[in-house]
């Protein structure tokens, strides 16, 4: 009977320990630490480094010692409202210049009409960079503004499924055309750069507006004039800083500081923003809004009138050259 009787105390005093343990009010009250033991500011303090929250890590990556850093809400808010502001006001804005001008000045037109004789403004190999670094550039710019704005526009229209497939192969896309693009951007400053010096011909050039105001003459231009070399300009330091900005987020091992990655992504949306606003401009030259100015990338090859007014210097120098006819004014055909 006593052994019955001190089984059945040792069951009870098992459970109730058991209980003690489980219940949270029990645990509560089986340690109670002092407030210096947990004080909050002492243990951030201890752990603080800088302008983050740091702590001990055994990978060979130091970002993923940051626990907690205060400038990424100012980062997080940045690409949250003020970037889609930036790009929409660049991009809408760029967009809704063009079309009045457009309104305005409507298509520039070859004052003396085509003359059916060609010469050739590009080879093929210069053509192939231009659009192998084109093609880029456009997946490259729908995939980023897809990152900025898909949430807002495309997301509702499509569904989530479809969105998030989307953006999945957008982002691999980015990723891997971002080297030809790269690469083509350094193949065009070496084959161009000897045309894009700046020079007073330039200064004529703007000061007459191009010959782009209504019934304006065309200024003398060699091979490129003011316009297009403003092009290549931005093409070549605009696609610099978005190589060198996007190389850090393709490894983002490599500038091995959350802050520092933070500004080099800062850097390359708003680059990419200003530079998509450039580039509608020089689409909306190269083709509605200059008659025959797509022929120059399209065929290689451009009419001798269209030419003649639009860089007439060069005219002369590919005629010394015996690559263009010396003749008078070519004639002009009636426009289909």
């Amino acid at each position: 009977m006593s052994i019955r009787i001190s089984t059945l105390r040792a069951v009870c005093a098992a459970i109730a320990l058991l209980v003690a343990f489980a219940h949270p009010a029990a645990a509560q009250l089986s340690f109670k630490p002092t407030a210096e033991a947990v004080h909050e500011d002492q243990l951030l303090n201890a752990l603080k480094e800088g302008d983050k929250i740091t702590g001990r890590i055994s990978i060979p990556d130091p970002m993923a010692a940051s626990l907690i850093q205060p400038a990424g809400r100012d980062w997080r808010d940045f690409q949250r409202h003020k970037l889609p502001v930036i790009g929409g006001i660049a991009i809408v804005g760029m967009f809704a210049l063009l079309a009045v001008f457009l309104a305005v000045r409507g298509r520039v037109r070859v004052e003396h009409g085509f003359s059916g004789i060609k010469l050739l403004r590009f080879a093929s190999f210069e053509r192939f960079t231009h659009w192998v670094t084109a093609s880029c550039f456009i997946i490259l710019a729908l995939s980023g503004l897809n990152i900025s704005f898909g949430r807002v526009l495309i997301l509702p229209l499509f569904g989530a499924d479809a969105f998030s497939t989307m953006t999945a192969w957008g982002k691999l896309a980015h990723n891997y055309l971002a080297f030809p693009f790269m690469l083509g951007i350094a193949v065009m400053f070496v084959i161009w750069i000897k045309d894009n010096f700046p020079s007073r011909l330039d200064l004529v050039w703007i000061k007459q507006g191009g010959g782009m105001l209504r019934n304006g003459k065309h200024p003398p231009a060699r091979r490129f004039n003011a316009g297009q070399k403003g092009i290549f300009w931005i093409v070549v330091i605009g696609g610099a800083l978005m190589s060198l900005s996007g190389w850090f987020l393709l490894f983002p091992y490599l500038p091995a500081n959350v802050t520092a990655l933070q500004f080099w992504t800062i850097i390359h949306a708003v680059i990419a923003m200003l530079f998509m606003a450039a580039i509608m401009a020089h689409i909306y030259i190269g083709t509605i809004g200059m008659e025959g100015a797509f022929d120059a990338m399209g065929t290689g090859e451009v009419d001798l009138n269209w030419a003649k007014e639009h860089h007439s210097l060069w005219v002369e120098e590919e005629q010394a050259k015996g690559h263009a006819p010396s003749t008078g004014s070519a004639r002009a055909m009636p426009a289909e």
